[in-house]
């Protein structure tokens, strides 16, 4: 049975695979804002709340970056945080530096959807990412898996960053 989500109460089947706590995250290359390569191999050794998103230029995900980029600010070195979209590489560092986001790196996924299918995190129809946060232990083990499944909500910051403090 495909996983699913809502937007604006709408059903939308999810892609890819349906990864699980305990489990290796899969690597990836996604594109940085200055489209060099940027891989999960390049945080080992250190906690990543890896966050997907439909749009940067949503009002939600805007909300949710924003307020992402507000906690990296506070929990120092050993933790990196990613926003991954579909949005192009150009339009996330001109989003990132309109709203002074400087704490946490949005990454594109627009080359191809590996990444996306891979996370589990493709709504089929739309080519778009579900909201969801993964948190990956400093060893590359998925800790905590979080989608939310109506896209138009924010995701329960609390329970994130709890889980942060536990691996850290």
């Amino acid at each position: 049975m495909a996983r699913e989500i809502t937007l604006n109460g709408n059903k939308f089947s999810l892609l890819g695979e349906e990864l699980k706590v305990g489990a290796a995250a899969p690597d990836f290359t996604l594109s940085a804002n200055d489209l060099s390569d940027v891989s999960l191999k390049d945080f080992k050794g250190r906690v990543v709340i890896l966050t997907t998103v439909p749009s940067l230029d949503t009002p939600t995900c805007s909300l949710e970056t924003a307020r992402f980029n507000q906690e990296a600010g506070k929990l120092g070195e050993k933790i990196k945080i990613l926003t991954v979209s579909k949005d192009l590489p150009f339009a996330q560092s001109r989003w990132c530096a309109a709203q002074g986001v400087k704490n946490l790196q949005t990454l594109s996924d627009y080359k191809n959807t590996s990444f996306s299918k891979d996370y589990g995190v493709l709504i089929e129809g739309l080519g778009l990412l579900a909201r969801a946060v993964f948190i990956i232990d400093a060893q590359g083990i998925i800790r905590y898996i979080q989608f939310v499944e109506e896209v138009s909500n924010e995701p329960d910051y609390e329970s994130v960053l709890s889980k942060v403090k536990e691996l850290i």
